[in-house]
């Protein structure tokens, strides 16, 4: 059976260290802020934000939320992150997904200070991604890419395949894993033969949004699995993107869902925001 790839123990050492580093800047008057905007009443967006908040709380990371009518409108949205742009308090801005429709989500994602931009998806901080030089990575691939650092797995030389080409997830890890001198594999919808592109993986990130797409079976023995993938089924059950049971019988190492890159996600926001602070003493 596959190793697990626990990802609320990486974190939770991360979020120490975090804590730690924290801890020594306050102390020469530095707290890091991170400002948190909600835009609506999205039931999903209101639970990250508030896993955020807390995230925060336990992390020494001072934090600013903004909760807005989802009948807001552009100009005052854009209003706010200009004025939390000029707030020294502020270190990183975070503006949560989806926005409501009167909203153009590019826009207010190119306002956002590429400075403070917590979430890594300012254009001009995904450019500094694809060139190998990021100032703020995106947070759940950098929680990936940390992830298979913390298990071990090398990935020069390594064919690695991702499935999703979002510009969230599949597109920028597919950067990250090209800097570490991997073949990657870039696969999406429209990509002939996937079980046979999968099942030449050394290493799969399966980041696709559909359940348990990706079987078992596909998985080539001793490859590495992440699956990014959250995906309700029923009332309570979650499963990823990857057919996990099946998969764990041929893989080395998997992630599982949940508890696997979910809980990296919040961590590598805070890790954002801990170097914004350190970059502006």
């Amino acid at each position: 059976m596959a190793k697990i790839i626990d990802g609320k123990a990486i974190a939770a050492k991360i979020r120490a260290e975090i804590s730690a580093e924290a801890a020594r800047l306050k102390e020469k008057g530095i707290v890091p802020g991170l400002a948190v905007v909600l835009v609506g009443e999205d039931p999903a967006s209101k639970v990250y934000v508030s896993m955020k908040e807390k995230a925060c709380a336990d992390v020494g990371i001072f934090s600013d939320e903004y909760k807005l009518p989802a009948e807001t409108g552009e100009a005052e949205l854009l209003a706010l992150i200009e004025k939390l742009n000029a707030d020294p308090k502020i270190h990183g801005i975070l503006v949560q997904l989806p926005l409501p429709k009167q909203i153009n989500t590019e826009r207010v994602l190119e306002a956002i200070s590429p400075d403070k931009d917590a979430d890594g998806f300012h254009p001009y901080n995904v450019g500094r991604l694809v060139i190998g030089k990021p100032l703020f990575q995106p947070c759940t691939p950098y929680g990936v890419m940390v992830m298979l650092k913390e298990a071990g797995v090398e990935l020069s030389g390594k064919e690695v395949v991702v499935v999703g080409r979002s510009n969230i997830v599949g597109k920028p890890v597919a950067f990250m894993c090209l800097q570490q001198n991997a073949t990657v594999t870039l696969c999406h919808s429209k990509t002939r033969d996937l079980a046979g592109k999968v099942a030449q993986a050394d290493v799969v990130i399966a980041a696709v949004g559909v359940p348990e797409m990706i079987k078992g079976s596909w998985i080539k023995e001793g490859a590495v699995v992440i699956d990014v993938g959250v995906n309700r089924v029923g009332e309570k059950k979650l499963v990823g993107d990857v057919e996990y049971a099946a998969a764990s019988e041929r893989a080395s190492a998997i992630t599982p869902v949940p508890g696997g890159v979910g809980p990296m996600t919040i961590t590598m926001l805070l890790q954002n925001t801990l170097e914004s602070a350190k970059r502006g003493m």
